[in-house]
């Protein structure tokens, strides 16, 4: 059998065709970063200075909450926590948590006392990919959740592919599969977009839908705006006003179909139904106050006082005044570290050395 034939190196540089696009590929990247952009986020948290650092969404609760957190390590990051509730709507009566973190890997577990159990890990290959994993397990016959997102970060964009219940047992692909992309075309304007496809069942059609969205970055503020399927409208704008305080609004709109079955923008069945929140985040030297107000007559506020170091409290109150609703609710934190554990964080920020980056 004859040898198979070597193409030598220099041949495969000397290609005209390969080098012409090395070189028109350099030229791009080269003016590409001539513009300066920076990464502009995910398309999941095109809105996070609103939804996630002002608003009460992912704060507030009900009833009484008691929670004990102990530190075990510092480098790595190593602790675990108990959780008990009382009264509270969306919260077990004991939840027992457990965190792991290094530069590269972040492990947490959640087990309530119903027996649900829930694990999330992400794991950093490198500088731009992270690989994300959420398992969700109830116990008897609960349903189960497996979601995997891979996460890619760029110098001026982020791609995403996210997988909700992924399975091929049925001899067919079923799931929900997610693909984002953010990109900066300005050091102030990121534009992006977000198909879905969906199959709940072999027997059942799949089904697609896309997003768009937009997000602009002023010198102290930032606005955002999302047109959804089924043309449902999302927009929201953060605002720093001083260095201490912060306001956000959002505007929710949706388009249902109406009477004659034809939804969208362009139904002629169409109803228009929307939300507008307006919510204030102030931090004075040793507590935090949240406000929000909406348009369907809920005004909630929270407020978080650090005590002492190893000591917190928070109370959070809302009010529906169309329903003529209240909930209330009042939580004690107490960090319970080791001597050993509390002149590590005092020497941590002392330092100017950084802590490890935990890819939460």
């Amino acid at each position: 059998m004859a040898d198979p034939k070597v193409i030598p190196v220099g041949s495969v540089n000397s290609n005209p065709i390969l080098t012409t696009l090395r070189d028109v590929y350099r030229s791009f990247s080269e003016r590409r970063d001539a513009l300066g952009l920076s990464n502009p986020g995910t398309v999941e948290n095109i809105d996070r200075e609103v939804k996630k650092n002002v608003f009460l969404t992912n704060y507030t609760f009900s009833g009484l909450r008691a929670d004990l957190t102990k530190p075990v390590s510092m480098t790595p990051l190593f602790q675990i926590a108990h959780a008990l509730s009382i009264g509270s709507q969306g919260l077990p009566p004991y939840n027992f948590t457990a965190m792991y973190g290094t530069d590269k890997v972040f492990m947490q577990g959640n087990v309530d006392n119903d027996g649900q159990l829930s694990a999330r890990t992400n794991y950093k290959w490198n500088s731009w990919l992270v690989t994300k994993t959420d398992i969700q397990i109830a116990p008897g016959t609960g349903p189960a959740m497996l979601q995997v997102d891979n996460e890619v970060t760029g110098k001026d964009f982020t791609a995403g592919l996210k997988a909700i219940n992924p399975s091929v047992i049925e001899g067919g692909l079923s799931g929900i599969f997610i693909g984002s992309y953010l990109q900066s075309l300005t050091p102030s304007l990121a534009v992006g977009l977000e198909a879905i496809w969906s199959r709940a069942a072999l027997n059942a059609p799949p089904e697609a839908a896309v997003s768009y969205c937009a997000k602009y970055r002023g010198l102290d503020w930032i606005a955002s705006a999302q047109l959804l399927s089924q043309g449902a409208i999302n927009t929201s704008y953060w605002r720093k006003l001083t260095d201490k305080v912060e306001a956000g609004a959002d505007l929710n709109l949706q388009f249902p179909p109406g009477i004659g079955g034809r939804g969208g923008l362009m139904g002629s069945g169409m109803r228009k139904e929307g939300t507008a929140s307006l919510g204030a985040k102030y931090d004075f030297r040793s507590s935090t106050f949240r406000a929000q107000v909406d348009s369907s007559g809920k005004l909630s506020c929270l407020l978080e006082k650090r005590v002492l170091p190893p000591l917190q409290l928070t109370f959070a109150g809302e009010i529906d005044h169309f329903k003529q609703q209240a909930k209330v609710g009042l939580a004690v934190s107490i960090e319970a570290a080791d001597e050993e554990i509390m002149q590590q964080q005092q020497e941590q920020a002392g330092s100017n050395v950084a802590p490890p980056a935990v890819p939460f």
